[in-house]
């Protein structure tokens, strides 16, 4: 990753363990990210440790 886009997220209170960069370049929330976040935002997570809860079925 490049260094301006490690400060920009490092800046945003974001750490290593927040999230990983999946192979197609996309940023991916990891379930320490989201516990630190404290709820299910209802976008479908994929690392989502609520159980989905907020979703729409």
């Amino acid at each position: 990753m490049s260094k301006k886009k490690d400060n920009l997220l490092n800046n945003r209170g974001l750490t290593p363990e927040d999230y990983y960069i999946n192979e197609q370049g996309l940023l991916v929330f990891t379930a320490h990210y989201h516990l630190k976040r404290g709820y299910c935002c209802g976008n479908r997570c994929k690392h989502c440790p609520y159980d989905y809860k907020n979703t729409k079925s």
